[in-house]
């Protein structure tokens, strides 16, 4: 029931939103540098366009007077029109030589987060981080969230009232309640702890894994889908962190969720095919496409950045 997207491999995808206005899906390329966006109806004579950058996109969102924000590796830019100038509204505060900005979003307030993560995977010092600039106020970066090695999974339940924040090295993803009015968290708990990666595990090697959660999506009813990198597979867990379906794909390293299309029933994943074996790549093809299918389910419309 899958289907590849065509013209849209990538080396590493990630970061994928559904315009409403635009009808378009746009999704990033972390080390290919550059962003990507449909243009036409979603189908066989689709064509993808992109749009090169001088650095790693971490993550990507659409603004609500045009254009797009974008976490790359030295901060976070304003770019008011496709492949227009990158204005640096906030520069990182980490050393760029071991960090960069990876996923993140729009909360529904249109304030813009994005969380970190250490490549040497060697400390847990990526934070999650909140960007204001509404009412074209000068931009306002607060540290929300820390204790993580890769930030990822970053969600906003339906009533407004839960965050969700994984933690991929860690196979675990954590939620705390939030007040967008005072852009406050507390009562952090642990939603769904995965189970770690055996040792000596491959693809090929026919040991069990599900996989580490990578970026996610909250549906119109408050599910939470997560790309199970390594695994395969979406696996969708209820608002009080049960999992209860888990959905095979067509890649073995899904990065990330969301909904899309006229009925928000059209479900996006993108994916990786960097430093993955040349074995498994024969043998899934799609990997580093984006993949779709139909759902029954319903997504959220995109959070759209206020400036």
């Amino acid at each position: 029931m899958w289907q590849t997207l065509p013209d849209s491999l990538c080396e590493l995808g990630e970061s994928p939103f559904w315009h409403p206005q635009e009808g378009a899906l746009y999704w990033i390329d972390i080390p290919g540098r550059c962003v990507l966006r449909t243009r036409g109806a979603i189908g066989p004579d689709v064509v993808v366009e992109r749009w090169p950058l001088p650095e790693e996109p971490g993550c990507i969102a659409p603004a609500r007077r045009g254009g797009l924000v974008l976490a790359l590796r030295s901060g976070i830019h304003r770019a008011r029109e496709w492949g227009g100038a990158l204005q640096l509204m906030r520069a990182a505060d980490y050393d760029t030589a071991t960090m960069r900005f990876n996923d993140g979003k729009c909360d529904p307030l249109g304030r813009f987060w994005a969380g970190t993560l250490n490549e040497p995977k060697t400390q847990r010092n990526a934070t999650l981080y909140c960007l204001d600039a509404r009412g074209g106020r000068t931009p306002v970066v607060t540290k929300m969230a820390n204790e993580a090695t890769t930030a990822n999974g970053l969600g906003f339940s339906p009533d407004g009232g839960t965050l969700y924040w994984s933690d991929t090295a860690a196979h675990v993803v954590r939620a705390w309640d939030w007040v967008g009015d005072s852009n406050t968290l507390s009562r952090e708990r642990v939603f769904h702890q995965f189970a770690a990666k055996p040792e000596g595990w491959s693809a090929e090697s026919g040991v069990p894994y599900e996989g580490r959660p990578d970026g996610a999506t909250v549906d119109a009813a408050g599910d939470y889908w997560s790309a199970m990198f390594e695994g395969g597979q979406l696996l969708r867990l209820s608002p009080d962190g049960t999992q209860f379906e888990a959905i095979p794909l067509p890649v073995q390293c899904p990065t990330m969720p969301c909904f899309g299309g006229d009925d928000l029933r059209t479900l996006f994943v993108t994916s990786a095919r960097k430093g993955r074996p040349a074995a498994e790549i024969d043998r899934l093809p799609a990997s580093g496409c984006v993949v779709m299918r139909r759902v029954e389910a319903a997504g959220s419309p995109v959070n759209f950045f206020d400036d």
